[in-house]
C-alpha cells in the first residue's frame, strides 16, 4: 500500500505542477456557474432556472467535457513514460506493475475528483443561495459522485489505450477517436436504429445498448429523477426503465473497475 501512496502522491503533484487540478477546476466553475446563471435562456428567460433544468444541462455539458478531461489527462500515462525511458526505471524500485497502475490510477483520479467536486460544487453553492433549497446538495451528491464515476471510468480506459499502443502520438488519437464514439458517435447510432429498425427497439432493449456506454449511464443516473419535460429523445424513453439509480451507479462504477483489471493484466504481459 505504501507504495501504491507513493507513486500516487508523485503523480498529484505532477498534476499541481502542470496546473492540471486549476486548469480543470476553474472551466468546471466557470461552465457550471454560467449554466446555472443561464441555463433557462434556451426558453427566453434570463436568471437561476429550477434545479430540473440546471442539473439537465450540467450533465449535458459534463457527458462531453469530463470524458475528454480524462482521456487527455491519462492517455499518455504508461506510453509517453516508456518512450522516455523511465517507465523501465521505475519497475527497477521494490514496485510491481499492479502496484504503478494503480498508484497512477489513484493520483490522477485523486485530481479529476477534487476538480469536480470544487468546480461543480460552486454551483452548487450558487444554487442553493438563490433558491434556498436543501435538495439542491441531495442532488447535486448525486451529481459530483456520478461525474467522479464517469471521470474515472475514462481516466481506466486511457490506460488500456495508453498500454495497447507503442507511441504516444497513436495514444492521442486513439483517445480521441474513443472520445468520440462514446461521447458522439454512440448515440447518433442509437437514434438511428430507433428510427429505422422497423419494428423499433423495445425500452428494456435500448437500455441494455445505454448500458455499453458509461456517458450514456450517467445520464440516466442524474436525469431519471428530474422533470420529464426536461427529456427528450432516446433518454426520455430509456429513463422509464426498471433499472435503479442504485443499479445504475453499480453499472458505472463497473466501468471503472473492468477496465482497470483489463489494462493490470495486459500490463503484466507487456514486454517492456
Amino acid at each position: 500500500m505504501k507504495q501504491i501512496l507513493t507513486v500516487a502522491n508523485k503523480e498529484f503533484h505532477d498534476g499541481l505542477r502542470n496546473r492540471w487540478l486549476v486548469s480543470i477546476t476553474l472551466i468546471f466553475a466557470m461552465l457550471s456557474i454560467g449554466l446555472t446563471y443561464f441555463g433557462g435562456a434556451a426558453s427566453g428567460a434570463l436568471g437561476i432556472a429550477s434545479l430540473s433544468t440546471t442539473i439537465a444541462s450540467l450533465a449535458s455539458l459534463a457527458v462531453f467535457l469530463i470524458p475528454l478531461i480524462a482521456l487527455l489527462l491519462s492517455y499518455d500515462s504508461f506510453v509517453g513514460e516508456q518512450e522516455s525511458g523511465t517507465l523501465l526505471l521505475l519497475l527497477t524500485y521494490p514496485l510491481n506493475t499492479t502496484q504503478l497502475l494503480l498508484g497512477k490510477f489513484l493520483g490522477q483520479g485523486s485530481i479529476i475528483a477534487l476538480a469536480t467536486i470544487l468546480g461543480f460544487g460552486s454551483s452548487a453553492i450558487v444554487l442553493y443561495w438563490q433558491l434556498d433549497d436543501t435538495a439542491v446538495f441531495s442532488v447535486f451528491s448525486t451529481f459530483i459522485t456520478s461525474a467522479v464515476l464517469l471521470g474515472l471510468s475514462f481516466t481506466a480506459i486511457a490506460y488500456l489505450i495508453s498500454l495497447l499502443v507503442s507511441e504516444k502520438s497513436k495514444a492521442a488519437g486513439f483517445a480521441l477517436i474513443t472520445w468520440f464514439l462514446f461521447a458522439l458517435a454512440f448515440d447518433l447510432a442509437l437514434l438511428a436504429l430507433l428510427v429505422g429498425v422497423e419494428q423499433g427497439i423495445s425500452q428494456q432493449g435500448l437500455t441494455q445498448l445505454m448500458m455499453l456506454n458509461p456517458a450514456d449511464i450517467f445520464r440516466l443516473v442524474n436525469l431519471s429523477g428530474l422533470d420529464s419535460s426536461d427529456i427528450n429523445g432516446a433518454l426520455a424513453i430509456a429513463i422509464k426503465s426498471s433499472l435503479s439509480q442504485g443499479q445504475l451507479f453499480a453499472i458505472l462504477l463497473a466501468w471503472v473497475v473492468l477496465p482497470l483489471t483489463a489494462a493490470s493484466i495486459i500490463f503484466k504481459k507487456k514486454k517492456l
